[in-house]
């Protein structure tokens, strides 16, 4: 598959918690988790499960900075 989102990170889940209607899906990238908010059904589409590799695409307008 070929995406144009530009901001693909590769990792592997760590953890999947179901909610009533939404996942959250914790992925390990490089040592730092992201998580992703999805739906319970495309977390059985996709059969996805602990120590599976997958990728974080992240696709917004706007990316903020932050500094202490």
């Amino acid at each position: 598959m070929k995406i144009s989102a530009r901001n693909q990170l590769k990792g592997t889940i760590v953890e999947i918690t179901k909610g009533e209607t939404t996942a959250h899906v914790r992925l390990d990238v490089g040592g730092t988790i992201v998580t992703s908010a999805i739906t319970n059904a495309a977390v059985d589409d996709l059969k996805l499960a602990v120590g599976q590799p997958a990728y974080a695409v992240v696709k917004a307008s706007d990316v903020m900075i932050a500094i202490d």
